[in-house]
């Protein structure tokens, strides 16, 4: 296997994945938050409970834009943080109750568009497509 061209379609497959999911999910985020905003709140949807560190390194904030943030989302009661109770110091942020009813609408809505996407999928792609993210979350996103 040459590992260079394996490389070179793993760029060309992680640009198409940013091109997708720029489809699927635009214009899908309230009017009330900015977009670095939905994307703190995906992030969380998907790995909560998070640190602020976390969110600082997957989103590529720095940490005082993280803190920021995390403040507005806060006050738009979006989001909770909730103290370690083991490390007094450590704080965990997860949606609040109107967070996770704004990110269920919200990806309901990439949902339809991700089905509509396809739709057209023969059974086999489908089984295809289900073995290959499958094989991609164990051995190259864990």
């Amino acid at each position: 296997m040459d590992k260079k061209a394996l490389f070179n379609k793993w760029v060309s497959f992680t640009t198409s994945v940013h091109q997708v999911t720029h489809e699927l999910t635009q214009n899908v985020k309230s009017d009330s938050i900015t977009p670095v905003q939905y994307n703190i709140l995906e992030y969380i949807t998907v790995s909560q409970p998070v640190t602020p560190s976390d969110i600082s390194n997957c989103q590529h904030i720095s940490m005082p834009n993280t803190s920021r943030e995390l403040k507005k989302l806060s006050e738009k009661n979006l989001i909770e943080k909730v103290t370690d109770t083991e490390d007094r110091r450590k704080q965990y942020i997860r949606l609040s109750k109107d967070g996770k009813i704004m990110m269920d609408e919200a990806l309901a809505f990439v949902e339809f568009r991700f089905l509509n996407r396809i739709q057209n999928a023969s059974k086999e792609d489908l089984e295809d497509i289900d073995r290959a993210l499958d094989v991609l979350q164990t051995k190259l996103f864990y």
